[in-house]
């Protein structure tokens, strides 16, 4: 009788390498946001020790309850210390979800977690998070998906968070609505549970198409997706009913409003604490080195995934640097107004101004780095600069800075664009940033401020203006596609 040769299928070392660099990667992911969600909970008790908020819980029901259309900002609403709790526990309820999911934690993962804890500073709560999340479980469990792969989807799709406040608390209302007083109604729950099962099967629909409509070159390509489905609901909840446009919601809060940067110096130190912890942690992680950032840096930042490219300890090494470098512009933009009188005041470290930090380094581990983000950063700088030189010369008034409010959310989103500036160069960059910066203030109105990724949206719309142009007049690119 012959014997039998059992051969056994030994996988490459290369195979197994990448595996095991892989689950590395997706430990440093769960680690790194599970230590923003810590880190966010612990400040906000300093908070309270701090600004002796005696008011905790009133204050985070306010933030609860309450419209939060753009820019409502919490810091105002509610306090610095309520805010970082609802930052807290909605970035915990994400790292849960991460791992009760069994989600092998990518780039696109990370991405969908920065959104929604820097939403928590100006729009997006506890409470109004979770009907368009089960509206993504559900519809993982009609069409037999894996949640798992869906998870960033079901971040992405709190961005119309808004839409579930004013169903709530105001849309059934009517002239019966008052600040402060929140009342609920049946039908505000049914239109609001609607929503949220409705934006769980529409979303993942969009999604594809509108990136291929812009080709990747806008990062944040689920703003163009939400934003024009917010067009289309804004329009039938209140144009074609003939009903007037619900206002964002203000209070007066004359201890908060008294601060002249509002927490310059208490947000300096955290985001330092935060960025100086993540780039020490990166530089350990990477054998004590910053080997490899050179080519991180040369990057084009077009279609390619730093983490699987580089491994998450350099995109640790790059967010830190990255956080540290929004931290000086932001710093020298809030004293601009003191520097040149004629310049309208600005704002400083408010709620959606501490949002937007966590917001533009979203893609930070999948195609954003300083270099080329800066060219967008000189596109608004360019756009100021002309709008200053105009009012000079017909005598008119200088409307605003480049720390107006809308203009810092404006730009923190705007650094989506840098696949621009990597593939087809620095001029090309510091165009796609002027472009944006032209229509910041203007894209909100289109959905009547009920998407909280207005940012992306814009930058979306840009990038629809900008490639035809491009493609028209036969601009190549000047740098090669990473591989």
């Amino acid at each position: 009788m012959e014997h039998m040769t059992h051969i056994t299928h030994v996988p490459p070392m290369q195979t197994v390498l990448h595996e095991h660099e892989q689950k590395r990667n997706y430990r440093i992911i769960i680690l790194y946001t599970l230590f923003l969600s810590v880190a966010f909970l612990i400040a906000g008790l300093v908070a309270a020790l701090i600004t002796h908020e005696t008011a905790f819980l009133a204050n985070l029901m306010r933030i609860f309850t309450s419209p939060s259309k753009l820019v409502t900002d919490y810091y105002a609403l509610g306090g610095l210390a309520a805010t970082l709790f609802n930052v807290a526990i909605c970035g915990l309820s994400c790292n849960l979800i991460i791992i009760i999911s069994h989600t092998k934690a990518n780039a696109t993962t990370f991405a969908g977690y920065m959104l929604v804890v820097a939403h928590c500073f100006y729009g997006l709560n506890f409470l109004n998070m979770w009907p368009s999340i089960l509206g993504v479980v559900v519809y993982c469990l009609v069409t037999k998906r894996h949640i798992s792969e869906n998870v960033h989807i079901a971040f992405f799709s709190t961005a119309l968070a808004p839409f579930i406040s004013e169903f709530l608390f105001r849309y059934t209302l009517g002239e019966m609505f008052s600040t402060g007083n929140p009342q609920v109604t049946v039908l505000g729950i049914i239109l609001a549970v609607l929503l949220g099962l409705a934006s769980g099967f529409v979303v993942p629909a969009l999604l594809p198409g509108t990136t291929a409509m812009h080709r990747g070159f806008n990062m944040y390509k689920a703003g163009l997706a939400i934003g024009i489905l917010g067009i289309f609901l804004n329009a039938f909840l209140f144009e074609n009913l003939g009903l007037e446009s619900s206002t964002t919601v203000t209070v007066e809060n004359e201890a908060y409003y008294a601060l002249r940067y509002a927490y310059r110096g208490f947000i300096n130190i955290f985001l330092a604490v935060i960025f100086v912890s993540t780039l020490t942690v990166g530089f350990f992680l990477n054998g004590r080195s910053f080997h490899g950032y050179g080519k991180l840096w040369k990057c084009t930042g077009y279609g390619v995934d730093f983490i699987d490219k580089f491994k998450m300890p350099l995109c640790l090494v790059n967010i830190g640097i990255y956080g540290l470098c929004i931290m000086a512009y932001l710093n020298i933009v809030f004293i601009l107004p003191e520097i040149f009188s004629a310049l309208p005041k600005g704002v400083g470290f408010t709620g959606a101004t501490t949002g937007v930090v966590f917001a533009a380094l979203t893609f930070a581990a999948d195609g954003q780095q300083p270099r080329t983000v800066f060219p967008i950063v000189v596109g608004y700088a360019t756009l100021f600069g002309l709008v200053c030189a105009i009012c000079a010369i017909a005598k008119l008034q200088i409307p605003w800075t480049l720390s107006s409010q809308a203009y810092i959310n404006g730009l923190a989103f705007a650094t989506g664009l840098c696949p621009f500036a990597g593939k087809y160069g620095f001029r090309v960059g510091v165009l796609a940033g002027f472009l944006s910066a032209v229509i910041c203030t203007s894209t909100a109105t289109m959905h009547g401020g009920f998407v909280l990724y207005n940012g992306g949206f814009t930058a979306g719309l840009t990038a629809l203006v900008l490639l035809p142009i491009l493609d028209f007049y036969k601009v190549k690119p000047r740098f090669d596609t990473d591989m």
